[in-house]
């Protein structure tokens, strides 16, 4: 069954490790999302990023400082 198409903020990363460590912390720390394959809209330095409602940016965000882990960029998609 296909997902139905919902407005996301899509973080792109520089690695794949940065891209693991995010997942792995946004886990311990309840923060919505998931690892997808990056979209064909944009580009990035690795092949995953980091699908999260819209709603979810500003947690995010705050795990990302938190953890040291330096986002190439954030897109919002609708996907």
């Amino acid at each position: 069954m296909l997902r139905k198409k919902s407005p996301r903020v899509v973080v792109t990363f520089h690695t794949t490790t940065a891209a693991m460590k995010t997942e792995q912390a946004a886990r311990a720390h309840d923060v919505p999302g998931r690892l997808i394959p990056v979209p064909r809209e944009i580009t990035a330095g690795c092949g995953l990023a980091w699908s999260a409602p819209t709603e979810a940016e500003d947690a995010l965000r705050t795990l990302l400082s938190d953890i040291g882990v330096t986002a190439q960029d954030f897109h919002h998609l609708t996907i």
